[in-house]
């Protein structure tokens, strides 16, 4: 078991700051991209079908994990249950031979009342209250949403839970926030992790780095 970091801690710099838990190494995929995400609609807790380009993504995945010598043996692989991260895993895992264990713990942020609406629907409705409104601002006065400590509690509980190196694949919010954590970061530095899909966040030994179609592993 691993210890849950504090989501206002900093990685310790000196001796009297909090130190992030060392975790196993995490390879954290966001699922591919959706009609919804084409379109710039919030999904949350509902989805919709991949795209051809997610399609695309997911098998390109699966070749960046085989070049990490990802095997049955080397990790165990993890899935939010809904279903555009499930198919993005499956199309992936294919390639290196492992089927994802469906994990409740990795399903998107519940954004509440903006779920399948768009920016500018959102922007019409609940205008920001500041121009250029920083991320986790945004996503936290969602009406009726699920608030970042029950999300950071969420995937702390995944977190403790690991025994060894694993493959997840999950959704854009709920992937900074489980990279954050497992770096021993704390919430106001979640919008400074990049995203993206078709692409793997390695997280090993506290650090990150992104592993992408030509880059070295």
């Amino acid at each position: 078991m691993h210890g849950p970091s504090d989501p206002d801690a900093e990685v310790g710099r000196d001796g009297d700051m909090i130190v992030a838990a060392i975790f196993p190494e995490l390879l954290v995929i966001r699922h591919g991209e959706t009609e919804w995400n084409r379109r710039g609609r919030m999904q949350g807790t509902l989805d919709s079908p991949l795209t051809q380009a997610g399609r695309t993504q997911a098998a390109i995945l699966g070749d960046l994990l085989r070049a990490l010598e990802v095997s049955q043996t080397s990790h165990r692989a993890f899935s939010s249950p809904q279903p555009r991260a499930r198919l993005t895993a499956e199309i992936a895992l294919s390639a290196v031979g492992l089927v994802a264990v469906p994990d409740p713990s990795l399903r998107e942020i519940d954004v509440g009342d903006w779920t399948g609406l768009d920016r500018a629907e959102i922007a019409g409705r609940w205008p920001a209250p500041v121009a250029d409104e920083p991320l986790l601002d945004f996503y936290a006065r969602a009406p009726g949403g699920e608030t970042f400590p029950a999300l950071w509690d969420r995937v702390g509980g995944f977190l403790d839970r690991l025994e060894g190196p694993c493959v997840v694949f999950t959704h854009g919010i709920t992937s900074r926030v489980l990279r954050t954590r497992a770096m021993g970061l704390g919430l106001d530095d979640l919008a400074a992790l990049p995203d993206g899909q078709g692409v793997i966040h390695r997280v090993r030994n506290g650090s990150h780095d992104t592993v992408m179609a030509n880059s070295k592993s």
